[in-house]
């Protein structure tokens, strides 16, 4: 029986609910004219929801529904940062969606809902919460993706969303029932114990291995990942911001979840299936990367590849690693929309800004666009002073702290495999000549410019300055 206490504690994951109805009921009787007042109140209703989770934090972790709902320091960054990159999507998108008669309600309910699926994901105490938050997001993924009807690609990106996600869920529910088995528990603080003293440890590995391959294909790591260059070409670009932004840090938060809270006295078993997940990701990431024609298939092999680096931090199973991991999400994150942000910016009806041969030029056509794209490259390939060469180093430091310097030298290898494709964008967009007839420069409004100019620009100033951030994350685990 739920009481006022319980309720205060999701005060933000309730707000949400009823502000996304009332958003689906405003647009049922809003005018097509009307629709840019659902744009706002829709990045209002998320800074509201920043403000919620912030102000009504804890000084200590507090749990709801007998122990099914935890709010603590780990899910209060995962969630700000969340609703932070969504705010950016909702920005970049709006040109985007306005250009290919897909600007409707749907597309900011669904994800509004996403990401509350995504805040009941990572503040789960419970393997149940931890389900019913990740089909919240997916489902809600599937149907962002298929958001144009008219397209075959989208469609077809969606089914093959939708049938992979159905088999990696199904095999996390599995797992979680050979968890269930072993330890007669789903509350995963409980689980932290009964791992321990159950009588059918090789049941509770079994269970860990398909739990294990949910996590995976949620992160996008490989041999999991092969739903992430279809998706991310054949998604409307204003849904792959999304999908490859703040998804990765409910993945994260899913991870921690169920590994450290739930089975961490088991991490001598998946430390090693960490890092062999690791090794693969950044091999078929970086490598198959090297050969892509298109933007958005580049992107999401670099995807696959930065999880690999973000499973260097788990592997450690320790505070510094999970604070590594938990910075280098955010640092994706904020990556990710800072990249997908230009594209949409450079892209107008009738050219989708997809292919790298688009770029060519770019500094001739549109300096500003250039630089900011190239300050993109570099911070994903890792190049110092950026924000991602210092999340790089932090989960390079956790990975050997943990004695598995193998695994950070495999991945100082492939950064510089990395450094290849980011460095060819850059060639393509200062050295190679623009082709004639096309005309390519920054779209949208004042306000998209200046919050895509301060995207990037954050991605210098948080790599000269990611002391405070990074104090933080360490904050929440060992504090």
């Amino acid at each position: 029986m739920a009481n006022l206490n319980d309720i205060l504690i999701l005060l933000p994951e309730l707000y949400l609910v009823v502000a996304a109805c009332l958003l689906l009921l405003l647009d049922a009787f809003m005018k097509p004219e009307q629709r840019p007042l659902l744009h706002w109140l829709s990045i209002a209703v998320l800074l509201v929801g920043v403000y919620l989770v912030v102000e009504g934090q804890p000084s200590q972790a507090v749990t709801a529904f007998n122990g099914m709902f935890v709010r603590d320091g780990v899910a209060e960054v995962l969630k700000v940062f969340a609703l932070l990159s969504t705010v950016l999507v909702f920005v970049y998108a709006k040109p985007y969606l306005m250009d290919r008669k897909l600007f409707i309600g749907e597309f900011y309910t669904l994800t509004i809902f996403a990401v509350i699926g995504i805040m009941l994901l990572v503040s789960a105490g419970s393997l149940i919460t931890v389900y019913l938050g990740l089909e919240q997001l997916t489902l809600s993924s599937y149907a962002l993706v298929a958001l144009n009807r008219d397209s075959r690609l989208s469609s077809e990106a969606a089914i093959k969303y939708f049938v992979l996600g159905a088999l990696a869920s199904g095999m996390l529910l599995y797992g979680m029932s050979m968890v269930y088995g072993a330890t007669g528990t789903l509350d995963l603080a409980h689980l932290h114990m009964a791992a321990t003293q159950t009588s059918m440890p090789n049941l509770l590995v079994f269970g860990l291995i398909f739990m294990i391959v949910g996590i995976a294909f949620k992160l996008g790591a490989a041999p999991f990942h092969m739903w992430i260059p279809d998706v991310y070409q054949g998604a409307p670009t204003a849904v792959t911001i999304f999908i490859g932004s703040a998804p990765k840090l409910a993945a994260f938060g899913m991870a921690y979840r169920l590994l450290a809270n739930g089975l961490g006295d088991l991490a001598h078993h998946w430390q090693l299936m960490l890092a062999c997940l690791a090794v693969l990701s950044l091999a078929i990431g970086n490598v198959v990367a090297l050969v892509q024609t298109n933007l958005k298939r580049l992107l999401a092999y670099s995807t696959i590849s930065h999880m690999g680096y973000l499973l260097l931090g788990l592997v450690n199973a320790g505070p510094e690693g999970y604070a590594s991991a938990l910075f280098y999400a955010i640092s994706y994150a904020l990556m990710s929309a800072a990249a997908f942000g230009v594209i949409l910016a450079l892209a107008r009806a009738g050219f989708e800004c997809e292919e790298i041969d688009d770029l060519k030029g770019l500094n001739q056509r549109s300096p500003w666009a250039a630089f900011l794209m190239m300050l993109v490259m570099f911070s994903l390939a890792g190049v110092p002073p950026m924000f991602g060469f210092f999340a790089k180093l932090l989960v390079f430091q956790a990975a050997i702290h943990a004695g598995f310097l193998w695994l950070a030298l495999v991945g100082a290898v492939f950064a510089i495999i990395g450094l290849y494709y980011y460095l060819r964008v850059v060639k393509v967009m200062y050295f190679d000549k623009p082709v004639e007839g096309t005309e390519i420069h920054l779209q949208g409004d004042v306000s998209v410019r200046l919050v895509l100019s301060l995207n990037v620009l954050a991605l210098l100033v948080l790599g000269l300055t990611w002391g405070p951030l990074f104090g933080w994350c360490q904050s929440v685990f060992v504090g």
